[in-house]
């Protein structure tokens, strides 16, 4: 863990760091002044990469943060902060960013357990139709650009009621043909990471990662409750619990979305973001292929799609047809 810069330290003459507000194994987060524009505040986001790597993999590591540095710089969305400026001190290189004032996700979910409630689903819904505007612009860039690291703690809402997805840690630039380091080594947060973000290739990520992570996330934010890891529900497909038996109040068809999102296989997923919008705001169907087996427990009403519920109904009169034959001999 790299030793945190100190308050009131000055970097590039420029940034005058005023306190720690995150951190993690790669470097910390830090709320800064921006002592050339007067009452800017900015959030710097520290990268120390291994310094036991290959020297070669090292400089690679520094290039590719360069290049995504650069791709960063020029995305320009109302649910994104703006990287501003990004530069290297010694072993260290900085990501500067525009600071979001507000509460995140997580802390709302943690305020609505403790009281003992669930959070409302149109709010929710709300939150999401601008997370999904955020993604899809990502997802559109050329090269797409896969953040890889959604999860409630990453969005917050400003005091106007924006929400803005706050971290690039893991953010990944997929150019064709390129074998790609991403900005710092890792896969996630676990509970929202999708099985083909495990182990030690990158290459098997790409926008339906993003959309698995949108998918748990959605979950945790309606239940209160993350779901269980992609990992443990392929070993233990029973362990998985449905949110409408979490919080009965949720729609349907918002469960159902949640689930489609969530196959662990990324085949199973929608193909992308506006496809899963499309479904969860009821403009678009589920696909007639059969998805995950269900487990046992479910409703009855969360285990039917559509063309079940058809076949079920007709299977009903066809059995209530036959007994009326066989007792009116």
């Amino acid at each position: 863990m790299p030793i945190p810069l100190k308050t009131g330290e000055v970097l590039r003459q420029r940034y005058r760091i005023q306190e720690r507000i995150g951190q993690g194994g790669m470097g910390n987060i830090y709320l800064a002044d921006d002592m050339r524009l007067e009452g800017r505040k900015c959030a710097l986001k520290e990268v120390e990469h291994d310094r036991n790597l290959p020297e070669k993999v090292f400089q690679e590591a520094r290039e590719q943060f360069l290049r995504e540095a650069t791709v960063l710089a020029r995305l320009d969305h109302p649910n994104l902060p703006k990287v501003s400026d990004f530069f290297s001190i010694g072993e260290r290189d900085y990501l500067v960013m525009d600071f979001v004032p507000g509460k995140d996700l997580r802390t709302m979910i943690l305020d609505a357990r403790s009281r003992g409630i669930f959070l409302n689903e149109a709010d929710v819904l709300d939150w999401v139709s601008q997370l999904a505007d955020a993604l899809t612009y990502m997802h559109r860039q050329t090269p797409p650009i896969v953040h890889r690291d959604i999860k409630p703690s990453n969005l917050k809402i400003t005091p106007d009621g924006l929400l803005k997805l706050v971290d690039f840690g893991l953010v990944k630039v997929l150019a064709p043909d390129e074998e790609t380091i991403t900005i710092i080594q890792g896969q996630g947060t676990l509970l929202y990471t999708p099985l083909e973000q495990y182990g030690g290739s990158e290459n098997h990520t790409d926008v339906r990662s993003d959309i698995y992570a949108f998918g748990a996330t959605l979950h945790h934010l309606l239940t209160c409750q993350p779901p269980i890891d992609a990992r443990q529900r392929f070993l233990h497909p029973e362990n998985h619990v449905l949110p409408r038996r979490i919080n009965p109040s949720i729609s349907i068809r918002t469960e159902k979305a949640i689930q489609w999102a969530m196959e662990l296989h990324p085949d199973q997923r929608p193909d992308s973001i506006e496809t899963f919008r499309q479904y969860l705001f009821g403009t678009k169907d589920l696909p007639t292929r059969p998805m995950t087996r269900p487990v046992r427990g479910r409703t009855l009403d969360a285990l039917l799609s559509p063309p079940e519920s058809f076949l079920f109904g007709i299977s009903a009169i066809l059995l209530l047809l036959s007994l009326i034959a066989t007792f009116g001999r």
